[in-house]
């Protein structure tokens, strides 16, 4: 995006943040006129937090005239609030500017008599910042609160001169279903580094057919910026793909809460200082993570027996460091705080926690990452975690039970791990839909095993990478595929469990494994 190289090697996010406006925006001050930050249009406005990351919109004159008959929204996705139980967020885009733009929600698709006002983020990205061009985006999004425990409701997103209650509009409607407020057994799915791609979509295909409760992305979510440095030298940033990326996904996050974490690739330096000002408009996450910590990918959430937690490792990163300590520590102590709460509930039994880079994975991209094993691996110790998620690498790989950095006990494919007493499993399912990287061992999955004793891998470390032999690499497999994790409630004191898979993009098993944990 035009700082040299050697000069970005030393700047943090926030300090290529303001080389990037300090350069271009004075050329759309003098190009478009006055503008004002976190301008919109439809009569909503950006508050909060998402104002002070919002970018100022050039004048639309040349918009506001669009019959919106003629617009049709599209990329509707998902995600939960802070209670799944009664709270989730409807978001979508519309390619140019509308008026008035609303929802419409109901018990059923021929009552959708409850009509809401939606807020409208707009996102200016100019010519010169990557290879964008000038284009403006309209992320729209509508907070549905005192919904019911494990309801069905329809609902149509539309605005002035596009209303989805109109008889010839009803095949736009869209279905959700709220989390039932006692524990039943239900499926959720996860992957990382998905981007658009045919894997992509037949990955997302394949998603839709599990029913999930919803679905957890572990970072690096479209690749706006394909560089994935946080660094501002990244010509290939293109904003576009956003649009492309929300339009592959909609076929399942209209339906299927789409719950993102968010990965180097996600830090885009010219919409805030933080490097996350883009993702505050296009996403509308549960806003519970930590007080002034500049990291709204950090949230959790529960649903039935199971709390989810979202972390940020660009914040402990070794290997890419933009981002390295913007917390100030305050992400670790929410977390521990998190992980403790939960483990004291009574309703809740499973702790599954998802974040972007791998605390354990021996592929010869990016391998582990030091940060994350040295503030957070430890807490998952401390705490029992029962399985941790994770992207970055773009393969499947699993982990034998781990604790104290050493396996405490060998997981083979069907095995059953037990947290209380054993350690934690981790899972790389970073092959989502983008390229595919490597491992220094042969690939070793359900139907075809090729066991080794050790692997050669490598840790990022403050020092640089540091190599390492390991013995814990239990699964590897070098193709498209994703998670599906089935949890079954039990009563007080017998075990109930998170049944594990690994699905690959052909739809075959290529892992599973059972976490048992005894009931409260």
């Amino acid at each position: 995006m035009g700082v040299p190289d050697q000069l970005a090697e030393r700047m943090s996010m926030a300090e290529q943040h303001e080389y990037l406006r300090a350069r271009f925006s004075r050329r759309t001050m003098i190009r478009g006129g006055a503008v004002t930050l976190g301008a919109v249009t439809g009569g909503a406005f950006v508050t909060g937090a998402t104002a002070q990351a919002a970018v100022p919109t050039q004048p639309l004159s040349h918009t506001e005239e669009v019959d919106g008959s003629l617009v049709a929204p599209f990329g509707r996705h998902l995600a939960w609030g802070n209670d799944p139980r009664t709270e989730i967020t409807v978001s979508w885009q519309v390619p140019v500017a509308v008026k008035k733009p609303f929802i419409r929600i109901g018990a059923h698709p021929w009552d959708l008599s409850r009509k809401i006002e939606a807020e409208v983020r707009s996102l200016y990205t100019p010519a010169g910042v990557g290879a964008s061009g000038d284009h403006t985006q309209y992320y729209l999004h509508a907070e549905l609160t005192h919904l019911r425990p494990g309801r069905t409701y329809y609902y149509g997103v539309g605005h002035q001169g596009f209303d989805p209650a109109e008889a010839h509009l009803l095949g736009t409607l869209g279905t959700f279903t709220t989390a039932p407020d006692r524990a039943e057994p239900f499926t959720f799915t996860a992957f990382g580094d998905q981007g658009v791609s045919y894997h992509a979509l037949a990955n997302d295909s394949l998603i839709l057919g599990q029913n999930p409760s919803f679905h957890l992305h572990a970072g690096d979510i479209a690749y706006g910026d394909p560089a994935g440095q946080g660094k501002a030298t990244d010509t290939g940033f293109d904003s576009r793909t956003w649009d492309q990326f929300l339009a592959q996904t909609e076929s399942v996050a209209k339906s299927v809460p789409w719950m993102v974490s968010y990965g180097n690739h996600d830090m885009e330096a010219w919409y805030s200082p933080n490097g996350y000002g883009g993702e505050e408009a296009r996403w509308n996450l549960p806003d519970n993570g930590p007080d002034k910590a500049n990291l709204p990918g950090v949230y959790s959430f529960v649903y039935g027996n199971t709390a989810i937690i979202s972390l940020d490792p660009n914040d402990v990163s070794f290997e890419i460091p933009a981002n390295l300590g913007i917390s100030g520590g305050t992400q670790t102590t929410w977390f521990e705080a998190q992980l403790k709460k939960f483990r004291a509930s009574k309703d809740v039994d499973f702790i599954v926690v998802f974040f972007h880079h791998c605390a354990y994975c021996t592929s010869t991209a990016h391998a582990s990452e030091g940060g994350v094993r040295q503030e957070w691996v430890p807490l998952f110790d401390k705490y029992q975690v029962d399985l941790v998620i994770n992207g970055h690498n773009h393969q499947y790989e699993r982990t034998d039970v781990i604790k104290g950095n050493t396996v405490t006990k060998k997981l083979p494919i069907g095995g059953t791990a037990y947290p209380e007493t054993e350690g934690v499993v981790y899972v790389t399912a970073g092959a989502a839909g983008r390229s595919l990287y490597a491992f220094t061992a042969p690939d070793s999955y359900e139907g075809h095993l090729n066991e080794v004793d050790s692997v050669a891998s490598f840790i990022n470390t403050k020092d640089g990478k540091v190599n390492e032999t390991v013995a814990w690499s239990r699964v590897r497999y070098l193709n498209y595929s994703f998670l599906r994790v089935d949890v079954t409630p039990a009563s007080k004191g017998r075990y109930t469990t998170l049944k594990v898979q690994g699905i690959a993009e052909t739809g075959d098993r290529i892992d599973h494994f059972t976490v048992a944990r005894r009931a409260k």
